[in-house]
């Protein structure tokens, strides 16, 4: 039995990281309504955010430069080519089921396309669009 306790420990763990999208979107919208208590996700801001160039990078001036215009189809990184499954939760159903990784790729993705660090409401915005994407 004592052995069979870090297994379920180590289940536990893997499970507990495990979210949807609607609770990913809860956390950043509420970490956005602390800044702004009527704060609410706009898709239409959210598509505005991955379509607009933002000219920091040549390579990478938009999130459509890698994504696609379509992010229920896949795409590929422009620098590597390595392929990048779709963003839209219905066309990958593994997008934003994890908020490690979830956070992993806003930071960097962000940082390359933005310049800087995506604010909780744009990260909000942004799933909020990429959830009613079919």
């Amino acid at each position: 039995m004592k052995a069979l306790i870090p297994v379920l420990i180590g289940l536990f763990a893997v499970t507990a990281q495990a979210a949807t999208p609607n609770e990913i979107l809860a956390g950043y919208r509420a970490e956005a309504a602390k800044l702004n208590p009527r704060y609410q996700p706009s898709a239409e801001l959210g598509a505005h955010l991955f379509a607009r160039g933002f000219g920091v990078s040549a390579r990478m001036p938009a999130c459509t430069s890698c994504h696609t215009e379509d992010p229920t189809r896949g795409g590929s990184h422009v620098v590597t080519g390595k392929a990048i499954q779709p963003l839209a939760p219905r066309a990958n159903p593994e997008r934003f089921s994890d908020p490690a990784k979830v956070e992993k790729w806003f930071r960097r993705n962000c940082g390359e396309v933005l310049g800087r660090p995506c604010s909780a409401a744009e990260k909000a915005d942004f799933i909020t669009f990429l959830m009613r994407e079919r």
